[in-house]
C-alpha cells in the first residue's frame, strides 16, 4: 500500500507533466486511443466518485459560517469565466463549435486541483473547498443555462438534456461517494490514498481519447485555441484576484478566489463537449486540462514565495 501511496503522490505531483505526454503520444499515435472515446462520460464518473468519497459536511461550513465570502466567490465564478470565454471567441473570431467548446469551459464549475494550489499558494483552503464543492453542485442549473445563454447563437443547445447528464456523470457519482464514505468509513479510510491515482489515470485516459479524436484539428486550429484558453485562463486568474480586492477581502482570500476561478473542471468542458457537441468542441477543455495545470503550479509557487503582510485585512468584520 506504500508503494501504491508513493505512486500517487508522484502522479498529483508531476500530473501536469503527465496530461502534455498522454496529449502528445495520443496525437502521434491516435488508433491507439480512440477506442477510449466512448468512455470519457464513465471515466469522468469515476473522478467525480474519488470526489465523494472524500467530500465531508465540513467543506460546506463555510457556507453557513461566512456566506457573503462564498457568495462572492461562486457568483465571480459564473460570470467572470462565462463572459470572458464569449468576448474571446468574438475577438478571436473562432468557429462555431470551438467558439461554443471555449465557453463551454468557461461554464463549468471550478476543478478540484485549485484546492491543492490554494493550499500551496498559501490562500484560504476552506474558501477553496466550500467553492468547489458548491459549485459543482450547481452545475446541473448553471452550466446548462449559461451555454444556452451564450453559445446557443453557434451550435444548438439542449439545457434538459445537459443538466440530466451533469446529474448522472457529476452529482450521482458524487453522492455515491459521500454516502459510501458516511457508511464504510474504515474502508474508505484505507483505501482513499489510492484515488488520487485512479483519478489521474482515468483524467490522462480522457485527454488522450480527445487528443487521438482530434489529431487532425490540432494542427489546423490548435494554437489559436491554446492562445484562446490562455488568455481565459489568465484574464480568469487576474479578475478573481480584482473583484476580491475590491470586496475588501484579505490577500489569502484573494488567493483563494484567483485560483479557483481560473482553474474549471476541464474534465466535464470535455465530456458534455464530445456527447452534446462534437469532439472538436472538447478542444479547448482539452488545452484547458493542459494548460491549467501548468499555470496553476506557476502562480502558486510565485504566491508561496510572496509574504502575506502583517497587517492585511483578512476578512472585514461585515464579512
Amino acid at each position: 500500500m506504500k508503494f501504491i501511496e508513493k505512486i500517487s503522490a508522484l502522479a498529483g505531483k508531476y500530473f501536469a507533466v503527465l496530461v502534455i505526454l498522454a496529449a502528445v503520444v495520443a496525437f502521434l499515435y491516435p488508433p491507439a486511443f480512440l477506442i477510449f472515446g466512448g468512455y470519457i462520460t464513465i471515466l469522468l464518473g469515476v473522478v467525480m466518485f474519488g470526489m465523494g468519497l472524500t467530500l465531508k459536511p465540513v467543506d460546506f461550513k463555510l457556507v453557513f459560517t461566512k456566506p457573503i465570502l462564498v457568495i462572492i466567490g461562486i457568483c465571480a465564478q459564473y460570470t467572470i469565466m462565462p463572459l470572458v470565454a464569449f468576448a474571446l471567441a468574438y475577438l478571436l473570431r473562432l468557429p462555431p463549435e470551438l467558439a461554443a467548446g471555449l465557453v463551454l469551459l468557461g461554464s463549468v464549475p471550478g476543478g478540484t486541483a485549485s484546492n491543492v494550489m490554494v493550499y500551496l499558494a498559501r490562500g484560504n483552503v476552506a474558501l477553496s473547498v466550500a467553492m468547489t464543492s458548491l459549485s459543482t453542485m450547481m452545475a446541473p442549473i448553471m452550466t446548462p443555462l449559461l451555454i444556452y445563454l451564450l453559445a446557443g447563437q453557434w451550435l444548438p443547445v439542449d439545457p434538459v438534456a445537459m443538466f440530466m447528464s451533469i446529474i448522472q456523470v457529476i452529482i450521482i457519482p458524487i453522492i455515491l461517494g459521500f454516502l459510501i464514505q458516511k457508511f464504510f468509513p474504515v474502508a474508505v479510510e484505507k483505501g482513499v490514498t489510492v484515488v488520487p491515482l485512479i483519478s489521474v489515470a482515468a483524467i490522462l485516459i480522457i485527454v488522450a481519447a480527445v487528443t487521438a479524436a482530434n489529431a487532425g484539428n490540432v494542427v489546423a486550429a490548435g494554437f489559436l485555441v491554446f492562445i484562446a484558453v490562455f488568455l481565459h485562463n489568465g484574464f480568469g486568474l487576474l479578475l478573481g484576484y480584482l473583484v476580491a480586492l475590491m470586496m475588501g477581502l484579505g490577500e489569502n482570500e484573494r488567493r483563494a478566489i484567483s485560483i479557483e476561478i481560473g482553474m474549471q473542471n476541464s474534465g466535464l468542458g470535455v465530456a458534455l463537449a464530445t456527447a452534446h457537441f462534437s469532439p472538436l468542441a472538447a478542444l479547448p477543455s482539452v488545452w484547458g486540462a493542459i494548460w491549467h495545470n501548468i499555470s496553476g503550479p506557476i502562480l502558486a509557487t510565485y504566491w508561496a514565495n510572496k509574504s502575506i503582510p502583517e497587517n492585511d485585512e483578512k476578512i472585514k468584520k461585515v464579512m
